[in-house]
C-alpha cells in the first residue's frame, strides 16, 4: 500500500494518521517492524515533518506505535484494543488471558454447537489436521499458526459478527497466549481437549461445546503448571 497525498479539507494530522494506521491495519507496516522516518514520510506525502511528528504520537499514544529513543518508530500493535493492553501491560498475566480466551471462546462454541454450519466444520477439521502435521514435523511456528487458526474458527463457527470483531481486536495478545503455551509434544490432555470442542459443536451440544471450551483452557493451564 502506497501513500498519496493529504487531500486539504481535513485537517492534515487527522489525515496522515489515518493512512498511517491503514498501512499498519494492511500489513504494509507489520507488526514489530519498523516505520521510515519523518523525512521519509513527510517527503513522501509532501507534508511538514512536524505534522508527521503529530501524527505519529496520536498512533504512540493509542499503542499502536511505539517511539525508541535513537532506533525509530515501532509498529507495537494493529488495533487500538491490544495496543491499549500492550501499552498498560494488561496482558502481561498469562492467567487472566487464557481467563479471557475461555470466557470468549466458550460462548462463540455455544453458538457454533446450535447451528452447525459445514463449511466452518471443515475448517475446524482442517485446522486439526493442519496442527497435527505441524506436530509431526516439530514445526512450532507453524504449529502456533495453526492452532490459531483453530481457534479462530471457532469464533468463526459462532456467525457473531461482533464476537468475532471482539476476538479479533484481541487477536495478538490472544496468539501470544498460544505462542507461551504451546509445546511440542503435545500434553494429549490439550489435543483432546481440541477433539472435544469438535465433535460437541459437529453433535450440535451447546453446553457441551461450551463446556469443552472450557476444558480445553483448564488442560492449557494444567499444562502449563507441569501437573
Amino acid at each position: 500500500m502506497s501513500l498519496s497525498g493529504p487531500v486539504r479539507q481535513q485537517p492534515l494530522v487527522l489525515q496522515v494518521s489515518e493512512q498511517f494506521r491503514a498501512q499498519i491495519e494492511s500489513g504494509a507496516w507489520p507488526r514489530g517492524s519498523r516505520i521510515p522516518g519523518e523525512n521519509q514520510l513527510a517527503s513522501e506525502l509532501g507534508v511538514s515533518r512536524g505534522t508527521v511528528r503529530e501524527a505519529l504520537r496520536s498512533l504512540s499514544l493509542t499503542g499502536l506505535l511505539e517511539p525508541r529513543v535513537g532506533d525509530g518508530t515501532y509498529v507495537r500493535a494493529t488495533n487500538e484494543i491490544s495496543g491499549v493492553l500492550v501499552r498498560d501491560e494488561l496482558s502481561a498475566s498469562l492467567a487472566h488471558v487464557l481467563d479471557a480466551r475461555a470466557g470468549i471462546e466458550a460462548a462463540a462454541a455455544r453458538l457454533a454447537a446450535r447451528h452447525p454450519d459445514p463449511e466452518s466444520l471443515t475448517a475446524l477439521s482442517d485446522a486439526l489436521e493442519a496442527r497435527a502435521a505441524a506436530l509431526a514435523s516439530g514445526d512450532l511456528d507453524a504449529f502456533v499458526a495453526v492452532d490459531t487458526d483453530f481457534h479462530r474458527g471457532v469464533v468463526v463457527a459462532s456467525g457473531n459478527p461482533l464476537l468475532l470483531r471482539l476476538y479479533d481486536a484481541l487477536a495478538e495478545v490472544l496468539a501470544e497466549s498460544i505462542h507461551q503455551t504451546a509445546t511440542i509434544p503435545e500434553d494429549h490432555r490439550i489435543l483432546d481437549a481440541h477433539v472435544d470442542v469438535l465433535e460437541a459443536i459437529r453433535a450440535g451440544d451447546p453446553e457441551a461445546a461450551s463446556q469443552a471450551s472450557y476444558a480445553l483452557i483448564e488442560a492449557v493451564k494444567v499444562a502449563g503448571s507441569g501437573q
